[in-house]
């Protein structure tokens, strides 16, 4: 099938492209892996229901459920309610509620299904957080959420707690108070500012050393209530600084949207585990290239998903905090869902020549599970910004 898509270039043009790419076999069941891997999940938007995208947006909860019960049937994990769902940025506090309460609901209907779900501080306004007090009422009004629903959190890194914190010792005060009060091992957050400018500084300190002796006090301070802890700082040198250094028991999982492939595999350093936005857009490739190192075959795993980190880097390119257009553009353009709208209006985040360079990298890394489809759709969209 010849399949041609009429692309705008940077330097004014317009090409046509020609798909070259072919989809990846789905497994006949959900595969295993010796990787803890969690897929971030985004949330569908209901655009005939919503009356305040910005305020308070409609949420399609049969397809945001649907596409979880994607992600369990690749053998993932969901991080729920994370900033991949557009916490903080859309999703507000009522709506991540129903969300992780639904999601929890869904998991009980499928054989190993498995999740975690962020328990943070964003209904607490940044600006009305006037003490550490204020931050830690906030953390324990969601973690009793989390865990009244039969949950397991992720920590989730505070706008609030970096406002108001004035040094080191105020980060491991909050999380000395919360992690005591756990009733399950917790996934604790480190979310760079590139990711959300407003955490700027978090753990007491803009220097990453001074930081990385915070955030291993306070694991080793609580390791008994510590499962691992993400990062997401892009750059791979840190994060094996963080790694190697890490408690006996206690693991590391990549939130490196870079140099994810390099970090799960074993390079005779050791390795992370996974809690990833773009397994959410890259599921059916990173799927059977676990499967494959699970197995010995490292060669598969990096042919299979080394040339998912390119479409992965042009998503997550700067500013990093509207990477959620790209997951969902994808979602969209593979069938998950008949539109391109986001809470908050989302998509209008990213411009026209990032949506064709998304699409160029989806096609070369397999990510366009229907091609036809997918050049039927882009074609469309493609149609509303190039003349003639």
């Amino acid at each position: 099938m010849n399949l041609t898509v009429r692309l705008p270039v940077a330097d004014g043009s317009v090409e046509n492209y020609a798909l070259t790419g072919r989809p990846v076999a789905r497994p006949t069941s959900p595969p295993r892996f010796n990787r803890i891997a969690y897929a971030a999940a985004h949330v569908v938007s209901d655009p005939w229901r919503e009356h305040d995208p910005w305020g308070r947006p409609a949420i399609d909860w049969d397809r945001t459920i649907a596409f979880r019960h994607h992600l369990w049937s690749l053998g993932f994990k969901i991080a729920e309610a994370m900033d991949t769902s557009q916490r903080g940025m859309g999703l507000d506090w009522a709506g991540a509620q129903e969300l992780i309460s639904r999601s929890l609901s869904a998991s009980r209907t499928v054989a190993g299904a498995d999740l975690a779900c962020g328990a943070g501080t964003d209904h607490l306004s940044p600006a009305d957080a006037r003490s550490l007090e204020d931050v830690i009422a906030a953390y324990e009004t969601q973690l009793e959420f989390v865990e009244k629903h039969g949950g397991r959190a992720i920590m989730m890194a505070s706008r609030a707690l970096a406002r108001v914190a004035k040094s080191a010792d105020d980060y491991r005060a909050v999380y000395r108070r919360i992690l005591s009060q756990a009733r399950d091992k917790v996934v604790l957050h480190w979310l760079g500012p590139m990711f959300d400018p407003q955490l700027s500084g978090y753990w007491g300190s803009d220097t990453f050393e001074l930081a990385l002796e915070t955030v291993l006090s306070i694991i080793e301070e609580n390791r008994d209530k510590v499962e691992g802890i993400k990062i997401s700082l892009l750059d791979n040198a840190k994060e094996i600084a963080l790694r190697k250094r890490l408690p006996a028991g206690v693991l590391c999982f990549t939130g490196d949207d870079f140099n994810y492939a390099d970090l799960i595999e074993d390079h005779g350093d050791g390795y992370s585990h996974a809690l990833l936005g773009i397994f959410d857009a890259v599921a059916p490739q990173a799927s059977p290239a676990l499967a494959s190192l699970a197995q010995g075959d490292t060669a598969t795993f990096r042919a299979v998903l080394q040339p998912t980190v390119p479409l992965s880097r042009k998503i997550f390119e700067a500013p990093t905090q509207y990477y959620k257009a790209g997951v969902v553009f994808l979602a969209w353009l593979n069938g998950h869902q008949d539109h391109f709208t986001m809470p908050a209006g989302m998509q209008s985040a990213r411009g026209i020549l990032h949506y064709a360079e998304v699409f160029r990298l989806a096609d070369q890394a397999n990510v366009l599970d229907r091609p036809d489809l997918a050049a039927e759709r882009m074609g469309h969209f493609m149609a509303m910004h190039i003349n003639g």
